[in-house]
C-alpha cells in the first residue's frame, strides 16, 4: 500500500514543480491529493448596502473579478496537475483534488490538512534566495516549521 501524499499548489509560475517532481519520482500506488487554498471573498463580494459609493462598488467589482479569475486559474492548475499524474500512470481513483477557502492562513490551512493522515507534504519553493525566504516567512517556511505529523518535501 502506498503513502498518502499532499501536494500544495498555488497559482504561481512554480506551482507545477511539486506535482512534476512527485509524478516523476514516485510510483503510481501512492494516493495523491492536489490541495489549494483560495481567498474566501464572500464577505466582501456579497456585501451590498444602499449607502455604498459608486467608487466602492467599482473597486469591489474589480477585486471580485480578479479573485474569480485567480480561482479559475487555480482550478486549471489543479486539473493540469491531475492530467500529469494520469499521464504518469497514476489511476484516477488515486488522485484527489481539494480546494479550500482560506480560514487560518495558507500555511496553517496546509498544516491542518496535513494532519488528516498524510505521510508526505510536497510544496514548491518560491523563486526567492535562501535569505529572502528566511526573512519573508513564506508559506513553505511556515509549513516546514509547523507541520509535525508528516515529512515535508520542498521542491526547487
Amino acid at each position: 500500500m502506498g503513502m498518502r501524499i499532499l501536494i500544495a499548489l498555488d497559482d504561481s509560475e512554480n506551482a507545477m514543480r511539486a506535482a512534476e517532481f512527485v509524478a516523476g519520482n514516485f510510483t503510481p500506488e501512492h494516493q495523491i491529493t492536489i490541495f489549494s487554498v483560495f481567498l474566501d471573498t464572500a464577505m466582501i463580494c456579497d456585501y451590498y448596502s444602499p449607502g455604498l459609493t459608486p467608487y466602492f462598488l467599482t473597486e469591489q467589482k474589480s477585486f471580485c473579478d480578479l479573485e474569480d479569475k485567480r480561482r479559475a486559474a487555480l482550478k486549471s492548475i489543479q486539473e493540469k496537475a491531475k492530467a500529469l499524474f494520469l499521464g504518469a500512470g497514476f489511476p484516477e481513483e488515486s488522485i484527489n483534488i481539494k480546494m479550500k477557502a482560506k480560514s487560518r492562513g495558507v500555511a496553517r490551512d496546509i498544516i491542518d490538512e496535513a494532519t488528516s493522515g498524510y505521510q508526505i507534504v510536497v510544496l514548491g519553493r518560491r523563486g526567492l534566495s535562501g535569505i529572502g525566504e528566511f526573512f519573508l516567512g513564506s508559506v513553505s517556511q511556515k509549513v516546514l516549521h509547523g507541520c509535525k505529523e508528516a515529512s515535508i518535501l520542498l521542491v526547487s
